[in-house]
């Protein structure tokens, strides 16, 4: 039943008498605004006056979810709240007025000051009902066709006064019978009622968004966002008259009465006029109504025509000087000069189609080419560019939706920190909003661009429904693996390059999105990047790397720095280089979170090689048993050297070439994830001393250094030699392993002083020694032997120290 409808405003208001009641304004019906054209012998549009009409029935004040078997039965129920109308001694029986239902007064009071926070919906709304009146004709013309008999076209025209602050909305639907304007009109059917003040209610006090946009059937009502007062004037095919309902916007009552001016007579359908409010009228503008039909009712299935000013080019005569307008020729007689003219341009209105553009995801896929993808994309989302890649497909089962997505081929601002309005949601080719925040698709997917049309979605959807409906959850995760199909077949595309410019563009939002979607690890791991020590030049993926693998290689290993360059060259990798064991190379800052986060991939491991407990497979106990008791003093004497800037020394296993290397603890930061933290503008100090990883100092028993190291613990454990070396190793090792001293000008001191030790009269006093022991030598003989004593000189003063 239509009382039962999601938008209806039913529930029958009874008449108590007939009633006079002040002149009713007429609708609005100018000659001026004229239907059909033909042309003039100067081909100047000449308009033929055609009455039209604009809204409809009750299901054109919103019943787009009412059952089509039902449209026929009869308005006759909801009769519990009765409005009562006075009876009044008049001369014009003609004229009925009605008294609104209390809660209507109510109703319209929060419509026009609280409930619409944006008053351009009520377009679309009013174009929405107008629809439903045009469909529901359509469906009942099968079995009843004397309802097409009148031949008027099915679409929806809409004029605009800005002069007068006028717009008008005419439908060709299936127009209301008197009784049906008093049934949808007058009254609220009271389980709306009840659950849109209760809701609203709740909501103002969980302070939320209460723009609900007519959640609660309110649609016809949103006319008064913008009105002072709407006149509905309608014609229903099953009636001979035409009634005229006209209510105002702070008004406790309506009136109806018949329509006898033949001028405003219409075939069949609704003409709705709606005389706006002063700081409403820009709505006038015929430019403004075509915007606004262009963005809400694009898609709609009947054609959208908008009252628009044209015009066309002209040629006309100039006056001229009727003394130079002839000429006398050679032979005496006279000629006429050529007229002169001008082009002017002519203006003129008339129709214009504003819905040209077709739904092409109500299409089949096959049926639709590339260049018509195309062509959507960049006419829908204003584009220049082709897009990477699109993915046409139909959803059906528990969910039915249809939806088009597509990659642009370039970023055009940073998308993650902002707000985007990249998917566009449809309810039956309606808009009704691209305004979310993460309903339809994550914030990480937010540079995917799209459609979405719905069917099982009321019209009007608010944030509080997208939120809390099972729907859209089902459609998320669907949106969202059709989303990733998509990247991944840019990803295995024979073109590389379309990939290259992919992840330059997008790579930050995938990486984004292995921080905060576990659920979608699988489906995100594949599509990473990232350079390694065997492809410097190149990014490879992780199936990639995972090809490559040696047989006894078990984990995914991998290194974070601020550059490849830095990367290549740390100290962590020597022994993996010469295994030829390939090391991923984090460079963005955001890498190495999002790796920490994927935690594995394919049953590896991932697994940093700055950090203590390095194992590469190849342990030998008895040797590294015998290493440790041979450097376990040595060890154990850096370690007193060193205090708490270390949290032990151990013999490494991942060096070769290098005499030392500091590593982060297990759960601690790394060296690269320390340098980005200091680097944070709101970084905390507190939290950064806690979060510094434990330090692990590791020495390599191969290299000359340490051995000599090992020699001075056994001789002279408390030279001060070797325990300033002990001291420039550790330092010299925080930059090596990607740290920052703490005290850099302390570091340099030491190398200062230590550099001066070793160079110690090894040129200058030994160049003075020579110079006073031996002669000059004659002009003209080299000095070969006192070259070489300069050579050998010194290193026997440093071995006699």
């Amino acid at each position: 039943m239509l009382g039962a409808s999601r938008r209806s405003l039913s529930a029958v208001a009874r008449l108590r008498g007939a009633a006079s009641c002040r002149s009713l304004s007429p609708s609005v019906s100018s000659p001026d605004f004229p239907n059909k054209v033909s042309e003039s012998e100067h081909g100047v549009p000449q308009f033929q006056k055609r009455p039209f009409s604009l809204l409809s029935v009750p299901s054109s004040f919103g019943f787009h979810k009412f059952p089509q078997s039902k449209l026929r039965e009869s308005i006759t129920i909801n009769r519990r709240y009765e409005s009562s109308a006075a009876a009044v001694d008049s001369a014009d029986s003609n004229c009925e007025k009605f008294e609104y239902q209390a809660e209507v007064n109510r109703l319209m009071d929060l419509i026009v000051h609280s409930l619409y926070s944006n008053k351009e919906v009520f377009l679309r709304e009013l174009v929405s009902n107008a629809s439903d009146a045009l469909d529901k004709l359509r469906y009942l013309s099968v079995t009843e066709p004397d309802l097409l008999r009148d031949g008027v076209d099915l679409d929806v025209r809409i004029q605009a006064d800005k002069d007068n602050g006028i717009v008008t909305i005419t439908d060709s639907g299936i127009g209301m019978t008197k009784q049906e304007l008093v049934d949808s009109l007058g009254t609220i059917a009271h389980s709306g009622t009840a659950k849109f003040l209760k809701a609203l209610k709740e909501s103002q006090e969980a302070g939320k968004d209460s723009n609900l946009i007519g959640q609660f059937g309110v649609g016809f009502y949103s006319a008064f966002l913008v009105a002072d007062k709407v006149i509905v004037s309608t014609k229903s095919p099953k009636s001979d008259k035409q009634y005229v309902w006209e209510g105002e916007a702070n008004s406790s009552s309506y009136t109806i009465r018949e329509e006898t001016d033949p001028e405003k007579l219409l075939p069949r359908g609704t003409r709705l006029t709606l005389f706006l409010k002063h700081e409403d009228k820009g709505f006038a503008h015929p430019e403004k109504i075509q915007k606004l039909v262009k963005n809400y009712s694009q898609f709609v299935s009947f054609p959208i025509y908008t009252w628009q000013e044209k015009g066309h080019t002209k040629e006309v005569e100039v006056d001229e000087d009727p003394t130079e307008a002839k000429k006398e020729g050679d032979d005496g007689t006279t000629e006429e000069k050529k007229k002169k003219t001008k082009t002017v341009i002519e203006k003129y209105w008339d129709w214009e189609l504003t819905n040209e553009t077709q739904p092409i995801w109500l299409r089949n896929p096959k049926e639709v080419t590339t260049q018509e993808y195309n062509e959507f994309y960049r006419k829908t989302f204003n584009e220049y560019l082709d897009p990477l890649a699109s993915s046409h497909f139909t959803t059906e089962g528990e969910v039915e939706f249809r939806s088009i997505l597509f990659v642009p081929s370039v970023k055009k601002e940073d998308l993650i920190d902002s707000k985007t309005k990249n998917i566009r949601l449809y309810v039956k080719r309606v808009f009704i909003s691209d305004d979310f925040d993460g309903e339809l698709f994550p914030r990480y997917l937010s540079f995917v661009k799209g459609v979405v049309d719905s069917n099982d979605l009321p019209l009007n959807v608010s944030r509080e429904i997208l939120q809390e409906s099972r729907i859209v959850r089902i459609m998320r995760k669907r949106l969202v693996r059709k989303a990733f199909d998509m990247i991944l077949g840019i990803s295995l595309s024979e073109n590389r390059d379309d990939y290259d410019r992919f992840w330059e563009n997008f790579g930050k939002f995938l990486k984004l999105g292995c921080m905060e979607d576990k659920e979608n690890h699988k489906r995100l791991a594949p599509l990473l990047r990232f350079f390694s020590n065997q492809s410097e030049n190149e990014l490879i993926s992780l199936d990639e790397y995972v090809e490559n693998m040696k047989p006894e290689q078990k984990d995914i290993y991998y290194v974070a720095a601020d550059s490849v360059t830095s990367a290549k060259n740390a100290p962590f990798l020597e022994r993996l280089t010469e295994k030829e064991y390939e090391v991923l190379f984090l460079v963005d800052p955001m890498d190495e979170v999002a790796i920490q986060n994927l935690k594995s991939y394919k049953e590896k491991n991932f697994v940093d090689i700055s950090k203590e407990d390095l194992d590469l497979g190849d342990k030998n106990e008895e040797k590294e048993k015998e290493i440790k008791q041979e450097f376990s003093k040595t060890c154990d004497w850096i370690k007193k050297r060193l205090g708490d800037k270390v949290a032990r020394v151990d013999i490494s296993h991942r060096l070769s070439s290098s005499p030392c290397v500091l590593v982060s603890g297990k759960f601690g930061w790394s060296a690269n994830m320390e340098r980005l933290m200091r680097a944070q503008t709101m970084g905390d100090p507190a939290s950064l001393e806690f979060m510094r990883s434990r330090r692990v100092f590791e020495i390599n028993p191969d290299h000359p250094i340490i051995k000599s190291l090992n020699v001075a613990c056994e001789a002279n454990p408390d030279d001060p030699e070797a325990l300033r070396a002990v001291d420039v190793l550790f330092e010299t090792a925080l930059i090596s392993s990607g740290f920052t001293p703490d005290n850099p000008r302390e570091l340099s001191s030491k190398i200062y002083e230590m550099m001066g030790t070793a160079f110690a009269g090894k040129w200058t006093s030994g160049s003075a020694e020579v110079e006073h022991s031996q002669p000059s030598p004659p002009p003209g003989i080299q000095n070969n032997e006192a070259s070489e004593a300069e050579v050998v000189e010194p290193v026997q003063v440093e071995q006699q120290k």
